[in-house]
């Protein structure tokens, strides 16, 4: 479905364009995120926003279309402002976009993106594109930013618990395609995940990667069960479609993913997959990863790794966990977010069970539990030329300081000490502006691989 640029925004927008002082010449706006969840943030998101809707040039039609859509809706509609940017711009938007590169860690409350026009009859444009241009931003960078927090508290029990933190792009399995509010959600927050890890079962994050930013192959997926197929055999027959499962897929370096808690997953451990099917789970040559999906995450967790070990045994790694054999794993994927993760390390810590045992999968939590407010993302005018002077502009409501915007035309630093900061343009004083044109006048002036993001993100 073609996107009529005018009307990606809020229904207000359209009035804007009157409530301006004469003779304002040119509007900047930037967008930050104001703390919220988490004291740094990975930006992410805003080149697949340019390619799909800035490099589409509005036209004649679109703008005909508005005029009747925000007559019939009640509002005002600049019918001669976009007229104007159609022949004089041949539809293309007059702006231009600044941006820190995507990949990039930073600490919150720092600008991230700075928009201006760059037709001085448009400075009404700087703020119209905000609806669309935040959702952008905010979104991906949102998921990115929880993705790669769960990433440093996996890593943080491997480091302390495993002997090698080798698997740990494949320990947050992406499960959050169904929970999505739309394909395009799915596709741009799947990007997201997999800025980070390499896992997932959402085939539009993998498909969002690869069409914008280049990436051939950014995530892996193995064979896995689901309810339907282990309940089509009969609660008689739970024993045969394990063993199916493991006849099919449990090849030679092969990996699959049984749900094992259809009706009773403690029968499943000890009695189908540990006495029925051990020796052909033993003798497989591949991984066999058993799947709880009901219970307390933390409580059912453990104890399945507890039970799998008394069946099938374990070893002690070098820095004194349990670890089970190679052949056998666990996966959990129900009830998991940030903090569940963390619980249930910890508490497998405590029983002297490594990280190297379980994977997660993250659905809902991952992709459809965030919002705006996760991060407190919010685009904001910071300084208007009007009758040729710049004049700063900003809100500081008394009643919440944190909503005090920021000033100036604006720059980021990095400072000697390796820490980042937000400044005025003009107090570069030489130094480096680590942001960079991205977009202007319909073209896009920078484009980033997929690696190159990951790279940024990861370290």
């Amino acid at each position: 479905m073609k996107t009529n640029v005018i009307l990606n925004a809020d229904s207000y927008k359209a009035s804007h364009f009157l409530q301006y002082p004469d003779r304002t010449t040119y509007v900047s706006s930037y967008i930050e995120s104001r703390g919220g969840n988490f004291e740094n943030s990975v930006f992410f998101g805003l080149q697949m926003y340019l390619q799909d809707y800035l490099t589409k040039p509005v036209t004649h039609a679109d703008v005909d279309l508005a005029k009747d859509i925000f007559a019939a809706h009640g509002v005002p509609f600049n019918e001669k402002g976009w007229r104007y940017i159609v022949d004089k711009h041949n539809g293309y938007l007059p702006i231009e976009i600044e941006a820190v590169p995507e990949g990039s860690v930073l600490p919150t409350r720092n600008v991230l993106v700075q928009v201006m026009n760059t037709d001085p009859e448009c400075a009404w444009l700087t703020s119209y594109v905000e609806t669309a241009l935040l959702r952008a931003v905010w979104y991906p960078t949102t998921v990115a930013t929880l993705s790669w927090h769960c990433r440093q508290v996996i890593k943080r029990y491997l480091d302390e618990t495993a002997d090698s933190s080798d698997g740990l792009p494949f320990k947050l399995h992406d499960f959050g395609a169904r929970g999505a509010t739309s394909e395009e959600a799915a596709a741009i927050g799947g990007a997201a995940h997999l800025v980070n890890f390499m896992g997932t079962d959402t085939l539009s994050g993998v498909m969002a990667a690869r069409q914008y930013y280049g990436a051939e192959m950014a995530g892996f997926s193995i064979p896995a069960a689901e309810h339907s197929t282990i309940t089509s055999w009969g609660k008689a027959y739970e024993v045969d479609a394990y063993r199916n499962m493991l006849e099919q897929f449990a090849k030679p370096g092969k990996i699959v993913a049984v749900v094992s808690d259809s009706y009773d997953i403690w029968n499943a451990i000890d009695n189908l997959w540990g006495e029925a099917l051990k020796q052909q789970v033993e003798n497989s040559g591949g991984t066999l990863v058993v799947r709880p999906d009901s219970g307390d995450p933390v409580t059912i967790v453990t104890e399945t790794i507890e039970r799998l070990m008394r069946v099938f045994g374990y070893r002690v790694n070098d820095k004194g966990y349990r670890v089970l054999p190679d052949f056998i794993r666990v996966i959990q994927g129900d009830g998991v977010s940030l903090n569940m993760i963390e619980g249930i390390l910890e508490t497998m810590k405590t029983r002297k069970q490594s990280a190297d045992n379980i994977a997660f999968g993250m659905g809902a939590e991952l992709l459809q539990k965030v919002n705006r407010d996760t991060m407190k993302f919010a685009m904001k005018a910071s300084a208007a030329c009007i009758e040729g002077l710049w004049m700063d502009v900003y809100k500081d409501p008394v009643t919440d300081s944190g909503k005090r915007s920021k000033k100036g035309r604006l720059a980021l630093i990095r400072r000697q000490d390796g820490t980042f900061n937000t400044v005025r343009v003009q107090d570069l004083c030489g130094r480096e502006n680590l942001l960079e044109p991205v977009f202007r006048n319909g073209e896009i002036l920078r484009t980033q691989t997929f690696d190159d993001v990951r790279a940024r993100a990861l370290g």
